[in-house]
């Protein structure tokens, strides 16, 4: 016996579509920390693109996997909302304590930042010399080489980015969607929760290449300096948004 499409197996797949959507869009930390730190890190678009699309099937999955444990399991509808409710906290209060991190990290960035100075040897020969001026004990000023302080943060920020969202729960997949799906059958379930997945991730992708394509074309002036700090800030606000409930 094939597989069979009932109108209300229809609606829901529609509904599906239209939730990843709208809740998409509607939620701005699904895009802007990725938007924010692309510019500031100078992320590719490749790279930008691939880190987005992993935090936002972490984003999905985290939710799936409980979603679909409650269901074998019987679980009561309330039980698991509870559930997600604690990892959106969770995911809020690690957005805002990253943010926060990251512009004081941005700022402490902007002072250690090399500059040059050129000096006239007696042969005549001009010798250019980079350095920052980093405060040393109690002695004044010591100059030290710039050896890309930017390499931990880089390599740590797509996973903690990763971490978050894979906390953050799709508050409305699984009352709304799963439930009902799982209603009409395992195929069912299947096909919603693929259809949201794609619907959220796919909005995802459009949003933040699209505003970040934007982004970079804007002339910040001062703020060029600020990016970091900027940008932390920025994280640190959708963390706030959430626990708002926006």
């Amino acid at each position: 016996m094939g597989f069979e499409f009932s109108d209300a197996l229809i609606a829901l797949v529609s509904l599906a579509a239209l939730t990843g959507l709208v809740h998409t869009l509607a939620g701005p930390d699904h895009y802007l920390p990725f938007i924010v730190m692309s510019r500031a890190r100078n992320w590719s678009a490749g790279r930008t693109a691939w880190i987005t699309f992993l935090c936002g099937l972490g984003h999905v999955a985290g939710s799936v996997i409980l979603g679909s444990l409650g269901v074998a399991a019987g679980l009561a509808i309330a039980s698991i909302e509870s559930v997600e409710s604690m990892r959106g906290d969770v995911a809020a209060w690690l957005m805002i304590a990253f943010g926060l991190a990251y512009m004081v990290w941005g700022f402490w960035k902007v002072r250690r930042r090399p500059h040059a100075h050129a000096h006239q040897h007696d042969g005549g020969e001009v010798h250019i010399h980079a350095h920052d001026h980093a405060p040393h004990g109690h002695h004044g000023i010591k100059h030290s080489h710039d050896h890309d302080g930017s390499a931990p943060a880089r390599s740590i920020t797509p996973w903690v980015l990763f971490t978050i969202f894979a906390f953050g729960p799709c508050e409305v997949l699984i009352p709304l969607l799963m439930y009902p799906a799982a209603q009409e059958s395992v195929q069912g379930l299947i096909l919603v929760t693929a259809v949201f997945a794609t619907a959220t991730i796919g909005t995802m992708l459009v949003m933040v290449l699209s505003l970040s394509f934007g982004l970079r074309a804007v002339k910040l002036g001062w703020l060029e300096r600020h990016t970091h700090a900027v940008a932390g800030l920025t994280i640190a606000c959708c963390g706030g948004l959430i626990l708002l409930g926006l």
